[in-house]
Parts: structure tokens; sequence; C-alpha cells
């Protein structure tokens, strides 16, 4: 028996593809602008990246578009309301600021010159994030085709900010004091990706991220080894003791309290990650490591997505050049992260681990601890009726089932989540290959039209399920 035909599909994948020339010299002009964040030197550029985005926004229809200053980098809102005053409200996050690029970093071509080879446009951003964010000008343009509407089904914002690559420091800020105009009740993050190009997938989830510095002091300059040695308390082995001290047997983080509210996975989410096509060789791999290690009685997929950790990036004290220098450091140092996952709340983790290294720490030596800014974690439960959304207007376009995932790191996705009490749902098509913050970062462009198709369902869908659960 034949399948029937669905000529919605056909009529979305027609009008694709009739302007995907148009729409891939667009994104070509977007990616050269250099709008890199995190150098001084490429400020106008980011500006001029914004005001490109929103004049492009004005042309495919959005009636309200404002480029929004920040202490930073500028952000761009764009609103385009639904002819139904009862229609659910979506904002689309994505950013339009990119890593920094250079030929010399490795480069085949030069980097805000886009290039298509075969069937795949390299470029810096051409993924992360601009690809991504571009995607919903066509995606809108093609819904509105296919059902005759003049405006989208949804209410929908867009909001692209210009400083995710250098760690968004004025996000929230910015989300607090737009609440008003970024209210919602869905929120889709476009700057994620897929399991593979085989494997269409969604993320539910992130992970949030706490980190600190701790400093230990002992003598006030450093004091030879001979004379002192075994008779006073030393930083650095203090700072050996502590890092010893934040894990146990079983790989599981020992500060007290640590795992309070968290959110544990179910037998079915631990079941679908099952069904993922893991490769832990290929991954290992990939991680440039030769054996795996993490929290016993998870497997690696688990560790990684779904399990709070703590981890030493950096560690020092004492001497280090060449040679000996036999003395007992005035000084020692190690700054920690701590991963964590939904149920946790980074200002407990702060107080735990505050507590923790007053414990750890022996009398003679002084301590300060520094924590930076927090991300908080964020999880979308599996049968969300949003999120069912997002699962059938993706396997509609892939015409394969959707699998699920999550991300290991983390991003300022939950700062929407906090401000605007709103679900988290995740919208990306890149692939692990195309090499985010590296040298040759490409999109596949078939999978940059798939991202296309899947919104171009994905607003009908939400309306239909908002109606029909009302």
């Amino acid at each position: 028996m034949s399948k029937p035909v669905d000529n919605a599909v056909s009529t979305v994948r027609t009008y694709i593809q009739n302007h995907r020339a148009a729409f891939l010299d667009d994104l070509a002009e977007w990616l050269r602008i250099p709008s890199v964040s995190a150098q001084p030197d490429h400020a106008a550029d980011v500006r001029r990246s914004a005001d490109w985005l929103a004049a492009k926004l004005r042309e495919t229809g959005f009636p309200t578009v404002e480029v929004w200053a920040t202490d930073g980098a500028p952000a761009v809102f764009a609103d385009w309301p639904s002819e139904d005053p009862e229609a659910p409200t979506v904002l689309v996050y994505g950013h339009h600021d990119v890593q920094p690029a250079a030929r010399e970093d490795g480069w085949d071509t030069e980097p805000f010159e886009p290039v298509i080879r075969g069937n795949r446009l390299h470029a810096r951003g051409a993924a992360d994030d601009k690809g991504q964010v571009f995607f919903h000008t066509l995606g809108v343009r093609a819904h509105l085709d296919a059902t005759g509407r003049t405006a989208p089904a949804v209410h929908l914002k867009l909001l692209i900010e210009g400083e995710e690559e250098s760690g968004s420091p004025h996000f929230r800020d910015l989300v607090e004091a737009r609440a008003e105009r970024l209210a919602t009740g869905i929120v889709i993050v476009s700057d994620t990706g897929m399991w593979s190009e085989d494997t269409p997938t969604v993320c539910t989830g992130m992970r949030g991220l706490a980190e600190c510095e701790i400093r230990l002091h002992g003598p006030d300059q450093d004091i030879h080894s001979g004379a002192f040695g075994g008779a006073v308390p030393n930083p650095a082995t203090a700072v050996a003791r502590l890092v010893a001290a934040l894990h146990d047997e079983h790989a599981r983080v020992a500060v007290p309290g640590f795992y309070e509210g968290v959110t544990e996975l179910t037998d079915r989410e631990r079941e679908l990650f099952a069904e993922l096509p893991f490769d832990e060789a290929e991954w290992l791999r990939t991680a440039r490591s030769t054996a795996s290690y993490g929290e016993a009685g998870h497997t690696t997929l688990e560790r990684v997505w779904a399990r709070p950790t703590a981890e030493v990036n950096g560690i020092g004290g004492g001497y280090q050049g060449p040679g000996s220098k036999t003395i007992i450091p005035s000084s020692a140092m190690v700054k920690l992260s701590f991963r964590l996952v939904a149920g946790q709340d980074p200002d407990h983790i702060e107080k735990a681990v505050r507590a923790w290294a007053a414990e750890q720490v022996p009398a003679g030596i002084r301590h300060e601890i520094t924590f930076g800014p927090a991300t908080r974690p964020c999880l979308t439960p599996l049968d969300h009726p949003a999120l069912q959304s997002v699962v059938r207007a993706m396997s509609r376009a892939f015409e394969q089932p959707v699998r699920f995932t999550r991300e290991g790191g983390s991003g300022p996705a939950a700062d929407l989540q906090e401000v605007l009490g709103a679900p988290v749902l995740f919208l990306g098509i890149s692939v692990p290959s195309d090499g985010w913050h590296a040298p040759n970062e490409k999109v596949e462009l078939d999978l940059l039209m798939k991202g296309v198709e899947t919104t171009a369902y994905l607003w009908g869908d939400l309306a239909v399920s908002r109606r029909e659960a009302h």
C-alpha cells in the first residue's frame, strides 16, 4: 500500500527549494561580518551584524524589530503577533556573535569568506550560530506560504544575543529589564545540535555551572624547607589534600549536600539514552583519552548529560621552574567547576562548597574562595506538550523517528527559563563534525534545510496542540 501524500510537506519543500539559493546568498552575506564579541577591535562588526539581522527580519515580515543595546554588545529583538489572540507565544533564542577565527589557525580558506564545498558551507558562524538563527527566517515564510496565513500561527518573538561567545555577561540583566516584552509561554533555543546526520535528535536539557577559585595562604613568604619543613603547614600539601577529598572511591562528589535535590533519571530516560548508537571507543578518540571514568553505576552518556560533576580545572603552588628550589611555598590555588543537573541550586552548591573547604583546610592555613556567576540547569520533561510538537515537526521533516539527548555543557537558556518562567526546548540541526569553535567550521546544507522545514511545521503544530489542550 503506497504512503499517502502529505500535501503540506510537498508545498513546504517546494517553497524551500525555490528560495534556497537566495537564502544561502543572504546567509553568506551575514557570515562575512566578523562579529567576534571577544575582541574589542570587532565591536563595530558586532553592531553591524545586529543591524544586518534587524534589516533582514524586517524584510522577512516581522512588524516589530529592534536592536537592544547592553553594556556590551547589542541584541536583536523581533515580534510578529499571530492574528489569533489565543495563540501561544513562542520566543526563539540564538546569538549572532561568533568565536575568533584567523587563516593561520588552520583554516583552509578565509574564515569570514564563506565557501561551499560539495554540500557543506564553510565559514565561522555557519553552524554556531548564524546558520541556525537564520533558518527561522525562511522557515516562517514557508509556514505562511503553506498555510495561506499572513501572520504566524503563534505569537512569534526572537531574541538574538550578541555576547554568547563571551559568556553572556549582560544577558540576564537584559532579560530581566525586558521581561515584559519577552513574555512567552515557550522558549525555543536554536543553538544546539543533533546526534548525527543519520540520527535526528532533540535535546531535552542542559547542565548548569558553578565555578570557583580557592586560594590557600600559609607563611607570609616562601621559606626554607630544611629549616621549617615538617614543622609548619604547607599550602601546596593542603591544596593537594583538598583536591583528593573532592571525590570518594566511587567517583561521587564528596561535598556534603552536593546531591541535594538532584532529579534522578527515570528508567525510560535511561532506555532512551541506551537506544542511541553510541560508540565508546570512537567517543574516547574524540576525547583524546584512553579510558572512560566517572561516577559508579552510570553509563558514559548518563555521566556527561544527567549527572552532576566536580572537576579540577587548574592547580598550582610553589616553584614551577627548572631544577629544584627547596621551599615551603607561601600560597597555592585550585580552580574548580561544578556541572549541575535539574533540581540543583547554584546558591546551595556555593554554600556547600564553602563549608566543605573550611572543614578541609588545616590550622595555620588561610583560605579565600571566589565564585563566578553561576548558570542554572534546565530540563524539559519528555511528556511536555511543546516538546512533543518539536518532535513531531522534526519527524515530519526528517521522515524518521526522533530520539532524545541532553547537553553536557551550559548556556544562557536557563536564564530565560528562570526569569520568564517558561519551559526551554531545543531545536538544532548541527552535527558534531561541524567543528564549532574550530578551524573550517561548516554546516551541512541538507540539514540546514531540514531546520527550515522543521520550523515551517512547528508553529502550526504548537498552535493546534494549544487549542486541543484547552
